[in-house]
């Protein structure tokens, strides 16, 4: 498609993504809804940006416009977004974000009726009533014309649900939090506090222009030295609109969302809760978890990198939770995406029940050397189907046999070819690599 992705519209603000990219995206939307009789809901949130503000106002425009009836959440997380619009039966929800990106893109995600991504064939339309291939929309009149409404209680309801589905306090708990300069600024501390921690806050106070710099779960070194430094007992690190999040332990080491769904599996599965008794990881989850998984009896499926292509499979086959080592992990009993407040505190839940160091609980999950190496290709799919290539691909794979592993794929949005090896050594993964690229550069296909 021209304009959305996976992640919905993404691009820098005014360059690529304009205020009548929004307008004509609300204008769509508050049309696309309208029923006889049926007056049309829509829901708003929006991460800390600069230009969020004047995107939710171009929507909201066009979406009253329309007819429609705006509902403005302001600052919020996008999986609020996502449980407003099922709590509250709205039509759908808009999220204007562009996640764990910098302050000068945002982006247009749209969250149908179920709390889900929006179908790519109405995405299609919305693409095509922008580049003016399809008739004018007709404007409301007089009383038809929507309405924006503050709904500040509506992101009140959400933080209820989240406090309601923790079953011990946290009291007597040191927890550091780094908020990213984001959406979690708004509700994070509030959350945990409430819940008897102490709370230790970095990076709570958004300018428009400081979300995730050198901060949030992209730099998670950060709160790896604010742990050490402080002796807490716990941190966590959101990234701009708080849908992901990764832990660090007491002792300042990385929990990636590999090792939380590593606890919270093994932790659903003794509580009798792990439907299926399988996890839903993707491609990029280390060789280390699965083998860990079949020493705790758990299975697992793989799909395709993206959060979207989780949701889905969990949602078809009725799994209990999945995610990626990016920190994006969904709990279907209480969401149908990913929310990095709940996964911080599903991991509470876990570390209270079982009554050790976080450090402890993770210690039998042996993680890989892994190295990934992006490649700039002239043409992905020429690359990808080359014979040397696919046969230096086959030597490494049984060279490697069942010690490592070889993830050859192409990106879904850029002309790369992504090679990544895992192994027992770095020495074992950087021959390997180097070995496929090498064979690429060889035979043309690596672009200067």
């Amino acid at each position: 498609m021209k304009y959305f992705g996976t992640d919905g519209f993404r691009g820098e603000a005014n360059v690529s993504l304009t205020v009548e990219h929004a307008y004509k995206v609300g204008r769509f939307l508050g049309w696309y809804f309208q029923k006889e009789d049926h007056n049309v809901r829509i829901v708003i949130g929006k991460d800390t940006r600069l230009s969020g503000y004047m995107f939710e106002t171009a929507l909201a425009s066009g979406l009253t416009a329309s007819g429609a009836d705006v509902y403005e959440l302001h600052v919020t997380t996008t999986p609020s977004v996502s449980y407003l619009i099922r709590e509250e039966k709205f039509d759908c929800g808009i999220m204007i974000s562009a996640s764990h990106n910098p302050y000068f893109d945002n982006g247009i995600k749209v969250i149908n009726g179920e709390g889900h991504k929006l179908a790519p064939e109405v995405e299609e339309q919305i693409e095509r009533y922008i580049d003016g291939e399809t008739e004018e929309l007709p404007l409301a009149k007089r009383e038809k014309i929507g309405r924006c409404i503050d709904y500040v209680r509506g992101r009140e309801k959400y933080i209820s649900y989240l406090k309601s589905v923790v079953q011990q306090r946290f009291d007597g708990k040191t927890i550091a939090l780094d908020l990213a300069n984001g959406s979690a600024s708004a509700l994070a501390k509030d959350i945990f506090e409430d819940l008897g921690a102490q709370v230790i806050v970095r990076f709570d106070q958004p300018n428009g222009t400081n979300i995730n710099r050198e901060c949030g779960s992209t730099h998670i070194e950060t709160l790896q030295g604010l742990v050490y430094d402080t002796g807490a007992d716990v941190g966590f690190a959101f990234d701009g609109d708080a849908d992901r999040c990764l832990a660090v332990d007491e002792d300042g080491k990385v929990v990636d969302g590999d090792h939380i769904l590593y606890l919270c599996g093994r932790y659903l599965k003794e509580q009798g809760k792990l439907h299926k008794d399988t996890v839903v990881t993707t491609v990029m989850s280390n060789m280390g978890l699965y083998k860990a998984f079949d020493k705790l009896g758990i299975r697992y499926e793989q799909t395709a990198v993206g959060d979207k292509y989780v949701c889905e499979n969990m949602m078809q086959n009725d799994y209990s939770i999945g995610g990626e080592q990016s920190g994006h992990i969904i709990f279907k009993e209480h969401a149908v995406t990913g929310d990095g407040i709940l996964t911080a505190l599903m991991i509470m839940e876990a570390y209270l029940s079982y009554g050790k160091p976080l450090s402890m609980l993770t210690k039998d999950l042996v993680i890989y050397p892994q190295l990934l190496v992006n490649v700039k290709v002239k043409d992905k799919l020429a690359a990808r189907e080359d014979e040397d290539v696919k046969r230096a691909e086959r030597e490494v794979m049984e060279a490697l046999g069942d010690a490592g592993r070889l993830l050859l794929r192409e990106s879904g949005t850029e002309p790369l070819i992504r090679v990544m090896v895992e192994a027992e050594s770095d020495e074992l993964c950087r021959k390997n690599v180097d070995r496929i690229v090498q064979v690429l550069k060889d035979k043309g296909h690596a672009a200067e």
